[in-house]
């Protein structure tokens, strides 16, 4: 037999050993696609790609079409594919103009969407400006909480003025590329609005979204923070939720617990299901003529249907429902109900309709978070420890806390790649922090929620409320105690996409497969790991603006440039270094000789000793001193467009260069400079724009634009 033969026929064998895997790899396959013309440049490479997937799949047609494996290689091939043209043509579809530059304008609009902020102390608002405008069909401003006029409700057509920005890319590379989900959301600019903001034509109150309305009583009910999660709990609005408790449940892994997932809605859907089956069994006719079970499910059905779109129909709920759907579906059929394929089914769904949604945390953390449970406790050494039996009360409470427990375990392993890549932090104690908060949230927390609802219909939920003020102060005081516990963070700066592609896939082919050769995936897994840990942090972060810059120190910190910089860019530099805790100022550091307007650092590495030059104010500085700190210098940083006769040695991100680059990474060791643009094509990276309009040239010279462009570079 020919060498060919027997592979043939080796990987035959698999496949038939696989079969009923092989249909779960169809949205792995779908999402290839979807990944692949995200991380690929532009045009050109999007059509090789295709290309690519064409001839995978006709190499499949090639084999003997009677084969699993020849179906499955055609079926991959067809599924990439498509998810690369789909997102393509999603991309395209909801294509909308973004604003040129940065501007002060006054304008009128529809209010589309109002959100709430308390924590922040200011609401968010959705708008359609007048097509007189000229400015982009959809844009998003934020307004303080006491600019906000009576009558300000959606449907309101209010007048205000507004200094808008283009949707942020990156500030550096590995942040949160805002320009990207503000091109699938259709919004063009975003902003802040001032006082006074007049409305025009008034909104009806009376009108206004289900979901704000109760937002707003059960903020009513319950203050701060616990206010803000019970809110959550319910209609996923996380408005309310202060900073500091926001961060300290990501830090401690109860973060999940924020958004409305399969935990929130198998709560919904077992409550109603419970409720409706009790009910319909106290009356005996009903009971002996209908299959109560196949009722309660459906009611189970459209108490999920009714709960996602209250919540507003994030991904991970509308992932949830689809999942609670096919559970139900299953159940009145008498399958199987939760399995690896119902997860599989839920994620080509989404992915169909939402294709963008692979590239953001949230659809990765919610799949990856069931998947982890299920392909646990289907494989069957593990369904054999925890399968329930008849033994003492303390033993299957010690199965069932160890099940808790292992479950866990899982779920961190497989959330932490996903939260290192995106956050570039990851909570270490999420297990054990998770095995209190889970069946407090579960079991106390939102039933009691419910019954805090419906009896405010008489008035009578005021104790009610207060039991889910104390249970929800408790699960605040355990994320606050895990998140300040020891070692209870990793850290690691941004990590090459390659390096997650490899954890990825190694990952998925433990979970999917189920012979002996699953035991390979830890293969692309360790690489992954390994590649993401041995990647160097940077030694400078630049932010794309050119203000803001954060230097390595000696101690295996970062130091800041600017000693008044805002939180966001404190956080957003901390995170891209891997480093954790508070920014110290540059000009304190030993090396670093700094004035109002330049600061001077040096930094060992590689080797040699680096000089880093950056300007810290808008003040012009004298020539002869500029050019000749150019000369002695290897990086220069400015916000500015500094003259060509300053050369440094090596670098120069002066606002002309940071305009083609972006945010820009500088590892000085091995001399990596890594650009947030690096000539790619994607739409939200080359919009269609629109130029907004100019005042006067007296309003420009008068400051009557916002300030004058001064106060906008």
């Amino acid at each position: 037999m020919r060498p060919t033969h027997r592979f043939l026929g080796a990987m035959e064998a698999l496949a038939e050993a696989e079969r009923g895997q092989l249909p779960l790899w169809m949205p792995v396959a779908l999402g290839s696609g979807i990944a692949a013309w995200f991380l690929l440049p532009g045009r050109g490479a999007w059509v090789a790609f295709l290309l690519l997937a064409l001839s995978i799949a006709l190499a499949g047609m090639v084999l003997p079409w009677g084969t699993r494996i020849a179906r499955a290689i055609t079926g991959a091939g067809m599924l990439a594919m498509l998810g690369c043209a789909l997102v393509w043509w999603r991309a395209e579809r909801v294509a909308a103009p973004v604003l040129a530059r940065p501007v002060v304008v006054a304008f009128e609009g529809l209010v589309e969407r109002v959100e709430p902020l308390p924590a922040r102390e200011a609401v968010r608002l959705t708008l359609r400006p007048d097509a007189a405008s000229d400015l982009p069909p959809r844009i998003r401003v934020n307004l303080s909480e006491k600019d906000v006029p009576p009558g300000l409700a959606s449907g309101a057509r209010i007048a205000l003025r507004a200094r808008l920005l283009p949707p942020p890319t990156a500030a550096v590379p590995g942040a949160y590329d805002f320009a990207r989900a503000a091109w699938f959301q259709g919004l063009g600019a975003t902003g802040r609005g001032f006082a006074p903001v007049t409305v025009v034509t008034a909104g009806d109150p009376g009108n206004a979204a289900l979901r704000d309305r109760l937002t707003s009583h059960i903020l009513s009910r319950v203050e701060g923070s616990t206010g803000g999660i019970a809110a959550a709990f319910v209609t996923g609005d996380r408005g309310a939720i202060v900073e500091a408790d926001a961060e300290a449940m990501r830090r401690s892994g109860l973060a999940h617990l924020l958004s409305i997932s399969g935990l929130h809605v198998t709560a919904v859907v077992v409550a109603t299901m419970t409720l409706v089956l009790k009910l319909l069994a106290l009356f005996p006719p009903l009971a002996l003529r209908l299959r109560l079970p196949v009722v309660a499910a459906g009611a189970g059905a459209c108490a999920a249907l009714f709960y996602t779109w209250l919540s507003g129909a994030d991904v991970p709920t509308v992932r949830s429902c689809i999942a609670a759907l096919l559970v139900l579906a299953a159940l009145s059929l008498g399958r199987e109900a939760i399995t690896l394929r119902m997860i599989a089914t839920g994620a080509l769904l989404v992915l169909l309709v939402l294709p963008e949604s692979l590239a953001g945390p949230s659809f990765q953390l919610s799949f990856a978070a069931v998947t982890a449970i299920v392909a646990l406790h289907e494989h069957p050494r593990i369904r054999g420890w925890f399968l329930a039996r008849d033994e003492a009360v303390g033993w299957k409470l010690a199965r069932s806390l160890g099940s808790l427990l292992l479950t866990g375990v899982a779920v961190e392993a497989a959330l932490m790649p996903i939260g290192l890549y995106h956050f570039h932090t990851a909570g270490m104690y999420g297990a054990l922090a998770n095995i209190v908060a889970i069946p407090l949230t579960t079991f106390v927390t939102m039933p009691l929620e419910a019954v805090a609802l419906l009896l405010d219909m008489v008035g009578l939920g005021a104790p009610a409320w207060w039991a889910v003020e104390r249970s929800l102060a408790l699960l605040l005081w355990i994320a606050h105690r895990v998140a300040s516990a020891p070692g209870s963070v990793a850290a690691l700066p941004a990590m090459p996409d390659g390096a997650f592609a490899l954890m990825v896939m190694g990952g998925l082919w433990i979970a999917l497969w189920r012979t002996a050769w699953r035991r390979w995936g830890v293969v692309p897994l360790l690489a992954g790991a390994i590649w993401a840990l041995a990647t160097p942090a940077p030694d400078l972060l630049v932010t794309g603006d050119g203000r803001h810059l954060a230097l390595a120190t000696d101690n295996g910190g970062m130091a800041i440039l600017r000693d008044r910089a805002g939180d966001y860019v404190r956080s957003t530099l901390g995170e891209g270094g891997g480093v954790i805790g508070d920014l110290p100022p540059l000009s304190e550091q030993p090396g670093a000789r700094c004035n109002p307007d330049l600061c001077i650092a040096r930094r060992s590495a590689g080797g040699r000793i680096w000089t880093i030059l950056a300007t810290r104010s808008g003040y012009a500085v004298p020539w002869a001193e500029l050019i000749a700190a150019c000369a002695r210098a290897d990086i220069v940083v400015s916000e500015r467009r500094l003259p060509d006769k300053c050369a440094p040695r090596w670098l120069k991100l002066d606002r002309r260069m940071l305009a083609r680059t972006g945010g820009v990474a500088v590892t000085l060791s091995t001399g990596r400079v890594t650009m947030v643009r690096s000539g790619g094509r994607h739409p939200w990276e080359v919009p269609q724009t629109i130029a907004p309009p100019r005042p006067p040239y007296r309003d420009r010279r008068n400051g009557r634009n916002g300030g004058a462009s001064d106060a906008l570079r």
